[in-house]
């Protein structure tokens, strides 16, 4: 069983940065590919980002390329998503995922642990 927790959400101003992390427990966080997810009031739950094994492959949805940033450092089993040049329709809970598998991935159903989520807005 594996355990993520996230931390790092906030309110920022549009054209801001907010770095979010999850901690991961598990001595097999290294195997796990891992995903960023997030959900919007009244939407449903949208990929963000994802990768592999050993961060080698990323893959982003197409609304947050140039500006989001996905990585992780498996020796403290944490994966992070660095956001930059903020817009208000970033607002969401973003959600970490991890996936049993290796390989980077953007269905949410690919992947097999969440976290809680953790709020991030941006205001105009």
């Amino acid at each position: 069983q594996v355990q993520l927790v996230e931390s790092g959400g906030g309110l920022v101003q549009a054209g801001g940065s907010l770095r979010v992390s999850c901690a991961a427990s598990g001595r097999t966080f290294s195997n796990y590919a891992m995903g960023w997810f997030r959900q919007a009031p009244g939407k449903e739950r949208e990929f963000v980002a994802a990768t592999n094994w050993s961060g080698g492959t990323t893959l982003y949805v197409d609304s947050v390329k140039g500006r989001f940033t996905i990585s992780r450092d498996n020796a403290k089993n944490t994966v992070y998503l660095q956001m930059d040049s903020l817009k208000p329709e970033d607002t969401a809970v973003y959600y970490c995922a991890a996936s049993r598998r290796a390989r980077a991935n953007s269905g949410d159903s690919y992947y097999d642990y969440w976290g809680q989520g953790t709020q991030v807005t941006v205001s105009s």
